[in-house]
């Protein structure tokens, strides 16, 4: 389980991409649990708005994420291109915290914010085209121990917003820390990031136009299985948009319980990605990501059931189980479905997240117009089950299962 922490930490490469997702978790450890709230209970937004907003954001993520990596494999100016991506950030955590309004958070939310969110994916190329060095059965467990290290902040910060909000304070708040945290990163970035071509690996401009590179993100092929990984994924992407209304519509609970069930769930995350080499000694890829997507429903849908009794706290056990394993192994996933090209890896698994994203957001219009936010989780769980099968149809059923150790 240690063993690709100790490779991360010797490595000047995958300890700088740690850290930066370490940064950005902080953000997403921030936001996410508490965007609907902003959008619905702070500035007044309907469930049908907020709705159209988290469609917008996806269409201008999934623009965004592209054509930054597809730029940067043609120019290989990957340093430059992130510390522009993050600084756009700022610039839109800055306008909701200036200008708070409707408007302010819209334009914030659904546009300069999703731009931004392609730090992530170059990100993860850097530390993809870093541990290309090391042996393939290595991969796997680095790429998860690094998107363990993106949920580890859950565990703090979410419970720190839980006393910050009982002192008080307002869900405005957010936004400083969002931009502080930028901040700190975009330092990072300037100073650690290996300069550009100067790389112990090999990073080789594309050669594609930006025809023939979007012709090959969008081969059928291609672009099928990263919109089923998407839909793997949905069911988390559910979670995090209804955990925050559910809570705060069930008798009994409030805000500070949102904060309280997120970082128990994100804390057991970190040991389940944390032993995904393990696990990939006794199943394959798609059957681990089949066995967390059937897990995870399960969560999706007893999670509404179980919400007004104490036994919900019960779920974050097999919601972290599911969700660790659909959080990592689907990032190899993707990115090996692009080759070589590290900016397109990355632009892909904004695609998947996009995706995810937009699913989420479709399934909840359909059950806030039906019956309520409570029936979103159910709508996720069937969709993810449906999705993994799908996706071992095409690509597991005829790989045999990996044998344990004697």
């Amino acid at each position: 389980m240690l063993r690709p922490l100790v490779l991360i930490w010797r490595d000047p490469a995958l300890r700088l991409a740690a850290i930066a997702l370490i940064l950005t978790g902080c953000n997403a450890a921030s936001i996410a649990p508490y965007q609907s709230l902003l959008a619905i209970r702070l500035f007044g937004l309907s469930d049908s708005a907020y709705a159209l907003v988290l469609t917008i954001a996806s269409a201008a993520s999934v623009i965004g994420a592209i054509g930054i990596g597809i730029l940067a494999d043609q120019t290989m100016a990957r340093k430059k291109i992130t510390i522009a991506a993050t600084a756009l950030g700022i610039v839109g955590q800055i306008i909701v915290l200036l200008f708070p309004s409707k408007a302010s958070f819209i334009i914030a939310h659904a546009v300069i914010l999703p731009v931004s969110s392609a730090t992530f994916g170059q990100v993860f190329a850097l530390a993809r085209m870093a541990s290309s060095s090391y042996l393939p059965e290595e991969r796997d467990g680095i790429m998860a121990a690094i998107r363990a290290l993106f949920a580890l902040p859950f565990i703090v910060i979410l419970p720190l917003w839980s006393v910050v909000f009982d002192a008080g304070a307002g869900l405005i708040w957010i936004y400083v820390e969002l931009a502080l945290v930028n901040v700190v990163l975009v330092a990072l970035i300037l100073h650690r990031w290996p300069a550009d071509g100067s790389t112990m690996w090999v990073d080789q401009r594309s050669g594609l136009s930006l025809g023939k590179s979007l012709r090959e993100i969008g081969h059928p092929s291609v672009l099928g299985r990263v919109l089923l990984s998407g839909a793997v994924g949905s069911g988390i992407a559910i979670y995090m948009v209804t955990l925050g209304l559910t809570f705060d519509e069930a008798p009994g609970r409030d805000i500070g319980d949102v904060a309280i069930f997120a970082g128990l769930l994100a804390g057991l995350e970190v040991p389940v990605m944390l032993s995904m080499g393990w696990l990939l000694r006794y199943l394959t890829r798609m059957q681990a990501i089949l066995l967390g997507a059937t897990v995870h429903a399960g969560f999706l849908l007893a999670f509404p059931v179980l919400l007004p009794t104490p036994a919900v706290w019960f779920l974050v056990v097999p919601a972290a189980i599911g969700a660790g394993i659909l959080l990592s192994l689907p990032i190899a996933y993707v990115q090996d479905l692009m080759g070589t090209r590290a900016g397109a890896g990355g632009a892909m698994l904004a695609v998947q997240r996009v995706a995810s994203e937009s699913i989420a957001a479709a399934l909840f219009a359909v059950a806030t117009w039906v019956a309520g936010y409570s029936l979103a989780p159910v709508l996720g769980g069937i969709t993810v089950v449906l999705a993994a099968l799908a996706l071992w149809w095409l690509d597991g059923r005829q790989t045999a299962r990996k044998p344990g150790p004697a």
